[in-house]
């Protein structure tokens, strides 16, 4: 079902992570998307995977939620993991259908692709939209962004623009399903007859959700007026953040794992 996507949810908690300046986490995600993409081989691969999963225990979500965290994404890893099968040549066939060729070395590639996907998605979730809450988000990026507004670039309300739009994804996705339960409740059949038909029967979902979702966008505008939201200027923060030791340990940690993904795909190199 829809609501088993946790796609934009954030889990409260007192874990490392969660108590990690926002600012560190967006940076630190950028040292680790650097890495993952260095990455060449499988052993600078499972280095990779060895820390996602040191991520994952540290930050307390929990594997069950984690894995539901790639549910979003499942049709892009198997249209990319079916790609790189069929369109990865080599010397070692080890299936043939007519002109569909599946070599040792495509096997080897589409699950190491896969893999860097996987640990891309793990990493981003467990250590952004998991582990932070909105407010915290919006102002990170807001300072992050703050040179721009300089040049008079809109940065705080461009910084709550993305974390609302993040945040909507939880509450359209169980607007969803509700409005799924109650059309099949009165009969619509949208698993069943061609393509078309199908199309034809998501009609009477995009509409109320269309209408939802501009219901709920107004709601959180009046909300927002109400408490008289004037923007980024002249506005205080409850909260004020700090760079603590632990943010700069774990930067420098982040910092040294590129390089140390590096130095692994010398070595494995060099060994071959």
């Amino acid at each position: 079902m829809l609501s088993d996507i946790t796609l934009g949810q954030y889990f409260p908690g007192r874990s490392v992570i969660h108590r990690l300046d926002p600012r560190i986490k967006i940076i630190s995600i950028i040292f680790l998307i650097v890495a993952v993409f260095t990455a060449r081989n499988y052993y600078s691969l499972a280095l990779i995977c060895a820390f996602s999963a040191a991520l994952v225990t540290v930050s307390g979500i929990g594997i069950k939620m984690v894995l539901k965290s790639i549910k979003p994404v499942l049709f892009i890893l198997i249209f990319t993991t079916v790609a790189n099968l069929l369109w990865t040549s080599g010397e070692n066939l080890i299936f043939q259908l007519g002109p569909v060729k599946i070599y040792l070395e495509g096997v080897a590639f589409a699950v190491f692709m896969a893999l860097r996907i996987v640990c891309l998605i793990i990493i981003t979730f467990v250590m952004l939209t998991y582990t932070t809450s909105p407010v915290s988000l919006t102002d990170a990026i807001e300072r992050l962004l703050s040179p721009l507004a300089k040049i008079k670039l809109p940065v705080h309300e461009f910084s709550m623009m993305m974390s609302i739009a993040l945040r909507f994804i939880p509450t359209l996705l169980e607007e969803t399903d509700k409005i799924i339960s109650a059309q099949k409740a009165r009969g619509a059949d949208f698993e069943t007859g061609s393509l078309k038909k199908r199309v034809k029967a998501l009609v009477p979902i995009f509409v109320p959700l269309f209408v939802s979702a501009f219901r709920r966008a107004d709601e959180l505008a009046n909300a927002m007026e109400c408490r008289l939201y004037r923007g980024g200027v002249g506005r205080t923060r409850m909260k004020i953040l700090k760079i603590t030791a632990l943010d700069v340990i774990f930067l420098l940690c982040m910092t040294a794992l590129p390089a140390l993904v590096i130095y692994v795909n010398t070595l494995a190199a060099n060994a071959i």
